[in-house]
């Protein structure tokens, strides 16, 4: 039994979650059960509490995501040396840290325990500003090493001197050149030289232009710079490493204290989501109780629009450990035992109820046979699976438990379904758990009635206007109010008679009064199936024109003898002069039966085939050929 998708608690889970910024917590709130120690409990439901009041106080709290920053930590411990970018994240997680510590410290003059977290923040601000001082949008800044900075400058100025050298080469030789500045090839400054001068300038063809005329030089006479410029790349690259390297050390070294750091704030996470969850829901913290208790005022299920939903009053223990609600189908029975069962699970795990005020009794276990569970897969019907699911429920219940059923006893016969209810509700009530039983049974109720501690409760319902109220009424039974909904939606006196003595008895019939009439429903005219044609009139078409008839093709009345009789669509062949067609036997009138005109076992083949066919088929007779009749 998945019971949290049973009574939605799994859809509340996803919307938890997604409030939570970082994975873990994440990850904490998807495999989330309920407490079983009472201390744990309340400490979890204060910090809900604590976390909401902060949010409302102070705003989002600036929780940084922190998947990446572990990543970053294990591969400086392990001795890899970071990169600009990985410093830079590391740097604005120890920024938010800061932010972070400052929020928290504002919540202290309140008194609030999460505030007290803050003592346990350490944002490194010596790391932090080393990091960044030295890496700037992503790379190592001139400023980061004096010996940085004096490369850096060596290699502006080279790189000056290679591009003016280009320059004054291109001047001197202006008659050679196909453009009139430089270009750069392969990371290479080149001058453009057309394609009969390229042994004017001394030097290497780094490429050519796509048509063959212009050829891309490097003049030998900047190669020096070439060499001058490598070197001083080299440089840049060791102070670079030096710089990275340097960092990637105060990283390591500060590893735990940052762990520490990464730990607090997906806690904080975790509870901050509880928070922001409570605020989304505008939830209430619940009393938690152990005496097997459970009130709830004005509560309703937190996935229901709250402007819509009708709040629900609900009380259970203190000697009654059952209720048995009925009343009509739509009138909302699942709902209110989804939302009873929905918040008490919420308030175990430490989250605040939708609920104006509730105490809730801590469970052991939560049990619940909702839906009609048919699996097909399983070759489960629908009777079967509540079975299945009522035996797990019965193995596993005891004193602490909390169980939901709802339509008890249904999908079978309706007399063995309620012996089969009753049975099950006397099974509960001795093993001592709390329970909800939504039914229809009338014995059921009268079980419920007779029984100590159990109780009938029922869903209101409008009898004027046919419509449920929403309102669960505890200690009297309901209607399924099937008659009356009937009788208002019209059917006729009789057949409500009828049905009273099949479900009351006989002597119920006569004081069963009803202001419908007595007539009969009208049958109403729809869609008629349409068979297909067969027999005579098909045998007549097919009698009528047989091959050889004589007959007069309308509208032309041009005369024709019949090919090939009616077939099934009603169309024959008729063979006029020079050509066959096909016609409906509408425009076809018989003028001769063939019998008429042709002695018996006349060869129809002189008519109808060519010549040439008819040489064929005497060929076919006497011996093979590989010639094919035509038609």
């Amino acid at each position: 039994m998945d019971i949290e998708k049973q009574i939605e608690f799994d859809k509340i889970k996803e919307k938890w979650a997604s409030l939570a910024v970082t994975k873990q917590a994440k990850e904490i709130i998807n495999s989330q059960s309920f407490y079983l120690s009472e201390s744990e409990l309340r400490r979890n439901l204060k910090d809900t509490t604590d976390g909401r009041d902060l949010i409302e106080k102070f705003g989002t709290p600036p929780l940084p995501e922190t998947e990446e920053i572990k990543e970053t930590i294990m591969a400086a411990q392990k001795g890899c040396c970071l990169t600009p970018y990985q410093l830079e994240r590391l740097e604005r997680v120890l920024a938010a840290i800061n932010r972070l510590k400052d929020y928290l410290k504002r919540g202290r003059i309140y008194g609030n325990n999460i505030a007290y977290y803050e003592e346990n923040l350490y944002p490194e601000n010596d790391l932090r500003e080393e990091i960044s001082r030295q890496i700037r949008n992503g790379a190592v800044d001139d400023y980061a090493s004096k010996g940085l900075l004096q490369v850096r400058r060596q290699i502006t100025k080279t790189e000056e001197q290679i591009k003016e050298k280009a320059a004054q080469i291109m001047r001197s030789n202006k008659e050679y050149m196909a453009d009139s500045c430089y270009v750069m090839r392969n990371e290479r400054v080149c001058v453009p030289v057309k394609k009969e001068y390229k042994s004017r300038i001394p030097g290497i063809v780094a490429c050519k232009s796509s048509t063959g005329n212009t050829f891309f030089i490097e003049p030998s006479g900047i190669a020096k710079y070439y060499e001058e410029l490598q070197l001083l790349k080299i440089t840049e690259e060791n102070e670079v490493g030096q710089v990275l390297y340097t960092l990637t050390s105060m990283a390591a070294l500060k590893a735990d204290i940052i762990n520490g750091n990464i730990e607090i704030i997906e806690k904080l996470d975790y509870i901050f989501s509880k928070g922001k969850l409570s605020i989304d829901l505008d939830a209430t913290e619940p009393e938690i109780n152990t005496e097997r208790r459970i009130v709830l005022k004005d509560a309703r299920h937190p996935l229901m629009d709250k402007n819509i939903n009708v709040p629900l009053q609900f009380e259970i223990g203190e000697g009654i450990q059952g209720i048995v609600i009925t009343g009509p189908n739509t009138g909302g029975k699942t709902v209110a035992i989804k939302t009873v069962m929905i918040n008490c699970l919420m308030a175990q795990c430490g989250l605040h109820v939708t609920c104006r005020k509730a105490s809730i009794c801590m469970n052991s276990l939560y049990l619940c046979d909702i839906g009609d569970g048919q699996d097909l897969a399983q070759n489960l019907s629908t009777f079967s699976a509540h079975i299945k699911n009522i035996l797990g429920i019965l193995k596993a219940a005891d004193n602490e438990s909390f169980v939901i059923m709802d339509e008890l006893g249904s999908g079978t016969d309706p007399a063995e379904g309620m012996g089969i209810a009753v049975a099950v509700l006397e099974e509960l009530r001795k093993k001592g758990c709390l329970f909800l039983v939504t039914t229809h049974y009338p014995e059921v109720k009268e079980y419920a009635d007779r029984t100590q501690g159990i109780i009938n409760a029922r869903m209101a319902f409008d009898k004027e206007t046919l419509c449920p109220v929403y309102e669960m009424v505890i200690g009297e039974a309901g209607e399924s109010c099937a008659f009356y909904i009937a009788e208002r939606l019209g059917m006729p006196a009789g057949i409500l008679r009828m049905a009273a003595s099949y479900a009351y008895g006989q002597n119920v019939v006569k004081d069963y009064g009803t202001g419908n009439k007595e007539n009969n429903i009208k049958q109403q005219g729809g869609s008629r199936i349409k068979k297909a044609r067969t027999g005579k009139s098909q045998k007549e078409l097919r009698n009528k024109y047989q091959r050889g008839d004589s007959v007069i093709v309308f509208p032309d009345k041009k005369t024709g003898i019949v090919c090939e009789p009616v077939n099934e669509k009603g169309i024959l062949k008729v063979q006029l002069k020079g050509k066959k067609i096909w016609i409906n036997h509408k425009r076809v009138k018989l003028q001769a039966k063939a019998e008429e005109l042709y002695p018996e076992d006349y060869d129809f083949s002189i008519i109808f085939d060519t010549v040439e066919n008819r040489k064929t088929r005497h060929e076919m007779e006497r011996k093979y050929t590989d010639k094919i009749i035509k038609y």
